[in-house]
């Protein structure tokens, strides 16, 4: 009898553990899987700053949530990952903020110049409450905001006039991004303006088809143009940014906790993107000096603006051009 309830008793066990196994297991396969896309390389620091975030909410999560990072062109451009993630075939979007101005017009607003004196005070608007107002919308579209991170401001280089007014620029063969507002405000200025994709910008420059363009230190020394231009002016005139988004739907299946988590670290991998551009962009004017390139730390940045009110005025009867929220950010 005794042997009987032994062999009973470790039976129960066997099957107990089994069962609490078995519990274990179905508990890991139920973890969230999402899959998070940036079109850069591994290097840049928008890829970093999502791998940051997919560790960081694994971390935080018990590694309840599992965050894939796809990166260097694997699953398309900006655009077609965007439009992936509004479908829900990519769960999260870490892309530049005006791929989504061509269903999302609020964020044509970042497209204006001098709406910002510093990145940092970028970070403070897009991350509190106007940004959220600005991206507030973004569930019509399939998307949830998640946060905003830094691509840098814009300064100008030249190949050989050095640029410290707005006088200097009239006339000047410069390259923009293919995006309206740059085109718009460079030709207001009275420079010859050609815009072109940033891969073909180092050839451009090289040859003598610009002679100028407009970037952050470090996107200048990242793409070696640096290498082909003499001169270097910090007129911070626009501020170029990185929002992250969600699929709403994807969103919607997550706990409250979860949201939360998701939402705290994606803020914290936009701070971290703008800590990591500012330290690159000492690393970057140092390469540049020691290239042998002439840097402008202080231009005329005061007659770049003037007359700006009135390039603004353009724009005023487009549904995006909010005056109030605009206003509310130039004097923030």
């Amino acid at each position: 009898m005794r042997k009987i309830t032994v062999i009973m008793m470790c039976l129960l066990m066997a099957i107990s553990f089994s069962v609490s196994a078995e519990g274990q297991k179905e508990q890991k396969q139920e973890a969230v899987k999402l899959k998070a896309y940036v079109p850069t390389n591994p290097t840049a620091v928008p890829t970093k700053s999502l791998m940051l975030f997919a560790e960081n909410v694994k971390a935080r999560t018990n590694e309840a949530v599992d965050i894939s990072v796809y990166h260097s062109g694997q699953l398309g451009n900006d655009r077609e990952g965007i439009e992936s993630t509004r479908i829900g075939t990519i769960d999260i979007m870490f892309a530049g903020t005006g791929g989504y101005s061509t269903f999302y017009d609020k964020t044509k607003i970042f497209d204006l110049p001098f709406l910002f004196d510093t990145a940092q005070e970028a970070y403070e608007v897009v991350n509190g409450p106007i940004g959220e107002e600005i991206f507030s919308d973004m569930g019509k579209f399939g998307l949830v905001y998640l946060s905003t991170g830094d691509n840098g401001m814009r300064h100008i280089s030249t190949a050989n006039t050095p640029v410290h007014s707005l006088e200097d620029v009239k006339g000047l063969k410069i390259r923009v991004p293919g995006i309206n507002t740059y085109v718009d405000l460079w030709t207001y200025w009275d420079a010859v303006v050609t815009p072109m994709p940033i891969t073909e910008l180092y050839m451009a420059l090289k040859t003598g088809v610009v002679a100028a363009q407009d970037n952050a230190p470090y996107h200048s020394v990242a793409s070696k143009v640096y290498e082909v231009q003499d001169h270097y002016s910090m007129i911070n005139y626009m501020w170029m940014g990185l929002t992250m988004v969600m699929n709403n739907a994807k969103w919607a299946t997550l706990s409250d906790e979860h949201q939360k988590i998701i939402k705290e670290e994606a803020i914290k991998a936009a701070k971290w993107s703008f800590d990591e551009i500012e330290r690159d962009n000492v690393t970057a004017l140092e390469a540049m000096r020691a290239r042998g390139v002439t840097i402008d730390l202080n231009p005329d940045r005061e007659s770049f603006m003037e007359g700006i009110d009135a390039f603004y005025s353009r724009y005023a009867q487009e549904a995006w051009y909010d005056k109030d929220l605009i206003d509310t950010l130039r004097n923030n």
